[in-house]
């Protein structure tokens, strides 16, 4: 296949040079064939625009034509020249075309638009389309980009487990473990006995590398996680996935103000990454994606605006004086909903914001008790068009008061199926650490515009829905 010989079209659309003997292997996304001549535009998944291969009249009976379908892939080689044509720096004479994979004459992906709600029904091929290739590049691009700001921020890269033990946040909502027949021990009495199971014990998915990040933090200094999480929450909406990648950094000897600053920084690196190094995809979203177009101009905002920092308890405050009618009242206790979030940080700072100190019994119980002893150091970023995006806190370092909140919320502490070695990390050179999550899939969204998060990952996993 002289896999190495290749040229990438888009390097070669690029540079737009003259050039003989090139060769180049793809797929046909279309086929223009008449009396004095023939054009096939071909594509190899390395940017957004297609290959123009220009076929003469003689050469068409010559090329095998007719069993070249839309979709089928290819190897060319032949002569770069300047085009004639708009839309493209160089075109393609042909000396030899082969026939590498055929594709039939009603292969799915014509030359029209697709609905996404169809293109998710043939998820196998829908990254052959222009908006999923470009989503797909993106996403590549900004997971590189998630490395790279860690790493210059000098965190390791930590691989947490997907089978654990514990379920961080507390909210059941796990996929189970298990290597038994359930089916056979449906009828059986009494609870199961996990100690014939592969594990010996309860064991889920994992919802958080929190945790063992955490364990890290605390021997290695700063690190952070970036990778698949589980959710068995039965809500089949726009925004939620059963299976979506988190990143997770912890910090060691850091607070909460040191937690806002780094979220900050981040989303800053990584809104500034898009628009230097992803400006074919930036701009594919601005024009066809997002009807406001505003896309290109959504993400130089974070980049300029110095993100504002005010209590939860400020933060209400003003939800109560606002001249608007909430669908969701407003008090002190509440778990602020999307609309409050976004008016405060689209109408009344109209810029991105953090949001401190939340009441105790709306977070989780590793979150740190502040003096008051009604809030925690929590932390919410907020930005527009969204709301919450990062969520995060300074985590309970003192070994008495993170041991009553396990209590009061019957977290289990024996060491074998339970948190006792989260608990004993407190007791062996315990410091001050922080850390916040950022769904990578909702980031994904914000900066592209896209609205379902069916489209923003290739394979999306949702109640119902294994597919592919």
């Amino acid at each position: 296949m002289d896999y190495f010989k290749r040229s990438r079209i888009k390097t070669l659309l690029t540079e737009g040079i003259e050039k003989d003997d090139v060769m180049i292997l793809g797929w046909v996304r279309t086929k223009r064939v008449s009396k004095n001549v023939a054009f096939l535009e071909i594509n190899d998944g390395s940017g957004l625009k297609n290959l123009q291969i220009v076929i003469e009249a003689e050469d068409i009976e010559k090329f095998k034509l007719t069993a070249i379908n839309t979709g089928a892939s290819v190897k060319v080689i032949g002569k770069l020249i300047k085009s004639l044509g708009k839309g493209q720096s160089v075109e393609m004479q042909p000396n030899t075309i082969e026939l590498i994979g055929s594709a039939p004459e009603d292969y799915p992906l014509q030359k029209k638009r697709h609905t996404n709600e169809f293109l998710r029904e043939i998820a196998h091929l829908r990254p052959r389309t222009n908006l999923f290739g470009v989503t797909n590049r993106f996403r590549s691009k900004m997971a590189y980009a998630v490395h790279s700001f860690f790493q210059e921020q000098g965190f390791y890269y930590a691989h947490t487990p997907i089978i654990t033990a514990n379920d961080a946040e507390g909210a059941g909502e796990t996929f189970q473990v298990t290597t038994l027949n359930l089916e056979k021990l449906m009828g059986s009495k009494g609870p199961l006995n996990f100690d014939y199971d592969f594990f010996g014990s309860p064991t889920n998915l994992s919802v958080s590398g929190q945790l063992e990040a955490e364990i890290l933090a605390t021997a290695i200094g700063d690190v952070y996680t970036f990778g698949p999480t589980f959710r068995a929450e039965k809500s089949n909406t726009s925004r939620h996935l059963s299976e979506f990648w988190m990143i997770e950094p912890e910090m060691a000897f850091a607070d909460l103000s040191a937690d806002v600053k780094m979220a900050e920084m981040f989303l800053k690196y990584l809104a500034k990454y898009a628009l230097d190094n992803c400006s074919e995809e930036m701009e594919l979203f601005n024009k066809f994606v997002d009807k406001s177009h505003t896309r290109i101009s959504t993400l130089e905002g974070i980049i300029k605006s110095d993100f504002e920092t005010i209590s939860y308890t400020e933060a209400i405050k003003i939800l109560e004086n606002a001249k608007k009618k909430f669908q969701f009242p407003v008090k002190w206790g509440i778990d602020m909903q999307s609309e409050h979030e976004r008016y405060l940080t689209e109408n009344h700072f109209k810029k991105p914001i953090a949001v401190v100190d939340y009441p105790k019994d709306i977070k989780a119980f590793y979150m740190k008790l502040n003096n008051d002893e009604k809030t925690v150091a929590a932390m919410d970023v907020l930005v527009p068009q969204v709301g919450e995006i990062i969520g995060g806190s300074q985590r309970e370092d003192r070994y008495d008061f993170l041991e009553r909140a396990m209590i009061k919320n019957n977290i289990p502490m024996d060491n074998e199926h339970g948190l006792g070695w989260y608990l004993e990390l407190r007791k062996h050179g315990s410091v001050p650490h922080a850390g916040f999550g950022l769904g990578f899939a909702r980031l994904l969204m914000y900066f592209s515009g896209i609205s379902n998060v069916r489209d923003i990952i290739p394979f999306p996993r949702t109640p119902k829905n294994a597919k592919f």
